[in-house]
C-alpha cells in the first residue's frame, strides 16, 4: 500500500494538468511522462520530441552542453565551434588579457584555426547518458545499507556514481565523469554521465564596450542592448576523444549542432531553452525566505558594496589593475546586484504574501487528508530556520569578508607541520612542506593578484565584520586590535601586510632558505588565519545541527506540496543538470504606464552612447556601421538592426549562454540575463512579469562579421534564411 501510494505521489510530479505555459526547469528524461510535448506543440514547438532528446538516438540535446564551471554553451558548427555568453567567457578573455594584448578592451578575433587561443582550465562537458536510479537507491535504504539523510549527500552518491561507472560500458572510457543526484528533495535520483572535454581555445570575443555595454548599470534591467557572446572551440585527439592540450589535437568533429535561423521573429512567437539551470528554492516556505533575504542576501549587499567601491577605485587609476580586477569585479557585482533586486522583488511581488497562501492552503489539504506528518512539517522547519538564522547571518558575513574578498593568507596547518619538521629536524619532511608553500605562495602571488589592492581591500571590509558579527563570531584579530595596537586597525593590517612571511619575495626567500619555529610563531598572517578557521569550524560545526532533520523535512514537505498540487506538474529546483524551458517571445507592462516592447535594436546603442562614462561607450566603427546601415543580411525586414529581445521562458544563472531556439529547433539567440521586475523568480516564478533577455543571433553574427572580421566563422555555420 505504501508503495502505491509513493507511486501517485511521484506521478503527481509528472501528470500534466492546467498549468501556465512559462514556468518550470523541466527534466528531458520526463518530457513524455508530463505530456511537455502537447503542450509545446500547441504554443508552436514543430518538431519531434525525439529531435529535443532521445535516450537512443541523436538530439538537439547533443549540441548542449556545460561551459567551464558555471555556464551553458552550444555548438554551432560540425567542427565544435562553442557559442557561449562574453560574461561566461569573460575569465577565459581576462587571462588571455595584458596592457600588451588587452582582449578585455579590444576584443579577439582569430581569422583562422592557428590564431585560436589553448585556455588551460577550461572544459566542456557533453550529458552522455541520463539514467534513473531512483529504485536502486530506494532498495538501499529499505536494506539498511544507508539512512535516508545519507542517500542524499554528497559523500554517498559519490561512492554509488563511481560503483555504477564500473559497471557501466562507458567505464575506461576517455573523460567520463559520472555523477549521482538527488531532485525533488530526494524523492527521486537520477545518474548523470558526462564527457568532458578539457582542451578549449578561445575563438572570438567582442570588445568590453560590446560584450558588456551597459556594464553594471545595465545589468538585470530592460531595455538591453549588450551583445553577449564569445566563441570557443574543443579540440579532441585524433579519434575524437577528450584529451588535454597538443599541437596534435584536431578540432572535435561533434554529433550535432544547431543551425542558426536568420529570418527573425514577431511576439508571440514560441520560444525554448535547453541549458543547465544552477539553483532555484521554489520550495521555501516563508520563513526561509525571510531568513534568505536578512540573512544572506543584506550581508551580502554590505560588503559586497564596499568591496566593489574599493575595486571600482583601483580599477579606474590603472590598466594593469583593471585588467588584473575585472573577472573578479564582474563576478562579485552579478550577484550584488541580483542581491539588491531579489530583496526588491520579494516585497513588489508579494513573494512573503504567495508563501503564506501557499502554507495555509497546505495545513487545510494535510488536515483534509488527516496527514499528521504533513500537518506538522511547515512548523518544524521553521522552528530550525529560527534558530539557525543568526548563524547564517554571521556565516555569510564571514564568508564575504574572509573568502570571497580577501584573498591574502597563511597556509597555517602547513606551518603548523613545518615547525614540527623544524623540531625533529627531519629534512626529508621540510623539504616536502617548503615545496607546498612555494605552491600557496605562488597560487597568492599569481598575475591577477596585487597585494596593496587587497590590502586596501582588508582595511574596508574588516570594519564591516567587526561591527555586525555577533560577539561569539568575532575573530581574534578584534581582542588583539584592542590590546596590542590600541584599536588602530590600519596599523594591525600593515602588519600582516608588510611583515609577514607571505608579504613579498623577500621575505618569503628570507624563510625558506632557513626555517625557523621562533619565524613561525611570530608570523602574524599565520596567527591571523588560524583564528580566522578556528571561528569557522565553529560555525560549521554549528551548521550541522538538525541538518539531517531539516533534509527530511524539506523531502516530506516537496512530496506534500506534489501531491497537493496534483495533477499539475511540480518541476524540481534547478541543481545544474540539464532541462529544457518553453514559452514564448513577449513585452511586459513592468508598472503603470510603462510598456516594454520585446526587442531591441542597435539604435539604442546609440541613444545611450556616453563617451566619459566607461559602461557606455561605443566603439567607432560600430557607429560607422550604423551609420552607413552597414547591416548586411542580419537586418530585421524594416532595415533595424535587432540587438536583444525578451521571452517568458524559466531561467536562473547557469542558463547564461543557453541557447534560444525557434519552433523548428533553430538558434534564434543566447540567454544572458533576467529582468529586474522578477529577480525574485528564484523563489517564487511571476507569471506576468518574469523574462529572459537574450542576445538576438542577427547582432552577434553582424558583429562577427562586419566588426570582427570574421567570415570565416559565420561561413562554418548552418544559416537559414
Amino acid at each position: 500500500m505504501k508503495k502505491i501510494k509513493l507511486l501517485l505521489i511521484l506521478l503527481s510530479c509528472n501528470l500534466f494538468g492546467q498549468l501556465h505555459a512559462d514556468e518550470g526547469m523541466w527534466l528531458l528524461q520526463l518530457m513524455q511522462e508530463q505530456n511537455l510535448l502537447d503542450k509545446m506543440k500547441t504554443q508552436g514547438l514543430m518538431i519531434d520530441g525525439k529531435e529535443l532528446y532521445s535516450p537512443n538516438s541523436v538530439s538537439l540535446k547533443d549540441a548542449v552542453g556545460i561551459f567551464g564551471g558555471g555556464c551553458t554553451g552550444e555548438i554551432v558548427s560540425t567542427d565544435g565551434l562553442i557559442l557561449t555568453n562574453h560574461h561566461c567567457g569573460y575569465g577565459a578573455i581576462q587571462q588571455h588579457s595584458s596592457v600588451e594584448h588587452d582582449y578585455l578592451t579590444d576584443g579577439f578575433w582569430a581569422k583562422n584555426r592557428s590564431e585560436e587561443l589553448p585556455t588551460p582550465g577550461l572544459a566542456f562537458k557533453f550529458v552522455e547518458r541520463i539514467v534513473d536510479i531512483t529504485d536502486s537507491i530506494n532498495a538501499l535504504i529499505k536494506e539498511g545499507k544507508v539512512n535516508e539523510y545519507d542517500a542524499m549527500g554528497r559523500e554517498f552518491l559519490n561512492k554509488f556514481a563511481q560503483d555504477q561507472l564500473k559497471k557501466s560500458d562507458l567505464n575506461g572510457k576517455p573523460g567520463i565523469i559520472a555523477m549521482a543526484l538527488p531532485f525533488y528533495a530526494g524523492n527521486k535520483f537520477y545518474m548523470m554521465y558526462l564527457k568532458n572535454y578539457t582542451d578549449v581555445r578561445m575563438v572570438a570575443a567582442p570588445p568590453s564596450s560590446i560584450g558588456k555595454f551597459g556594464g553594471e548599470t545595465d545589468n538585470w534591467m530592460w531595455p538591453r542592448h549588450t551583445c553577449d557572446f564569445s566563441i570557443f572551440r574543443i579540440y579532441a585527439d585524433k579519434n575524437g576523444e577528450p584529451a588535454d592540450y597538443s599541437k596534435d589535437n584536431v578540432p572535435l568533429k561533434v554529433k550535432k549542432h544547431f543551425a542558426i535561423s536568420l529570418k527573425g521573429f514577431e511576439n508571440g512567437d514560441y520560444a525554448m531553452i535547453m541549458g543547465f539551470p544552477g539553483s532555484t528554492s521554489r520550495y521555501l516556505t516563508k520563513q526561509e525566505v525571510e531568513m534568505r533575504m536578512n540573512a544572506s542576501n543584506k550581508p551580502r549587499i554590505d560588503v559586497r558594496t564596499a568591496y566593489l567601491n574599493v575595486l571600482k577605485d583601483v580599477m579606474s587609476k590603472s590598466d594593469k589593475t583593471r585588467i588584473q580586477y575585472a573577472s573578479k569585479y564582474a563576478r562579485s557585482s552579478n550577484y550584488w546586484k541580483n542581491s539588491i533586486g531579489m530583496n526588491k522583488a520579494i516585497v513588489d511581488n508579494k513573494v512573503l504574501e504567495t508563501k503564506n497562501e501557499q502554507e495555509i492552503r497546505f495545513a487545510q489539504f494535510a488536515k483534509e487528508n488527516n496527514n499528521k506528518e504533513y500537518m506538522d512539517v511547515v512548523s518544524q522547519i521553521d522552528n530550525i530556520i529560527k534558530e539557525k538564522t543568526d548563524l547564517i547571518t554571521n556565516l555569510t558575513y564571514f564568508s564575504e569578508v574572509f573568502q570571497n574578498a580577501i584573498e591574502f593568507g597563511s597556509p597555517y596547518v602547513v606551518m603548523d607541520s613545518l615547525k614540527v619538521a623544524v623540531q625533529q629536524k627531519d629534512k626529508t619532511k621540510i623539504e616536502k612542506y617548503i615545496a607546498q608553500l612555494k605552491d600557496v605562495y605562488n597560487y597568492i602571488h599569481n598575475k591577477d593578484y596585487d597585494h596593496e589592492v587587497d590590502r586596501k581591500v582588508m582595511k574596508r571590509l574588516i570594519p564591516i565584520y567587526g561591527r555586525n558579527a555577533s560577539k561569539e563570531y568575532l575573530l581574534p584579530l578584534f581582542q588583539e586590535v584592542e590590546k596590542k595596537w590600541k584599536g588602530n586597525f590600519d596599523a594591525y593590517i600593515d602588519n600582516l601586510y608588510d611583515n609577514s612571511i607571505f608579504s613579498n619575495d623577500k621575505n618569503f626567500n628570507k624563510f625558506i632558505s632557513k626555517p625557523t619555529i621562533k619565524a613561525i610563531d611570530n608570523d602574524p598572517m599565520t596567527g591571523f588565519v588560524r583564528g580566522k578557521f578556528s571561528i569557522y569550524n565553529k560555525a560549521i560545526a554549528l551548521t550541522a545541527k538538525d541538518a539531517d532533520k531539516l533534509e527530511l523535512l524539506h523531502k516530506t514537505y516537496v512530496r506534500g506540496l506534489c501531491e497537493m498540487y496534483q495533477p499539475t506538474p511540480k518541476a524540481p529546483d534547478a541543481n545544474f543538470t540539464i532541462r529544457m524551458t518553453y514559452g514564448n517571445i513577449k513585452s511586459y507592462d513592468p508598472k503603470d504606464g510603462v510598456h516594454y516592447n520585446y526587442y531591441t535594436t542597435l539604435k539604442g546603442v546609440m541613444e545611450k552612447e556616453d563617451p566619459t562614462n566607461p559602461e557606455f561607450v561605443v566603439p567607432t566603427k560600430l557607429k560607422e556601421l550604423y551609420s552607413n546601415k552597414d547591416f548586411g543580411r542580419y537586418a530585421m525586414k524594416s532595415g533595424e538592426m535587432p540587438t536583444c529581445f525578451l521571452t517568458t521562458n524559466d531561467i536562473t544563472g547557469g542558463n547564461s549562454g543557453s541557447p534560444v531556439i525557434n519552433g523548428k529547433g533553430e538558434l534564434i539567440g543566447i540567454a544572458f540575463d533576467g529582468n529586474w521586475e522578477s529577480l525574485s523568480g528564484d523563489i517564487n516564478f511571476d507569471n506576468d512579469l518574469q523574462r529572459c533577455i537574450a542576445v538576438d543571433i542577427r547582432y552577434v553574427l553582424f558583429i562577427l562579421d562586419k566588426l570582427g572580421g570574421c567570415k570565416n566563422l559565420v561561413d562554418e555555420m548552418t544559416i537559414v534564411q
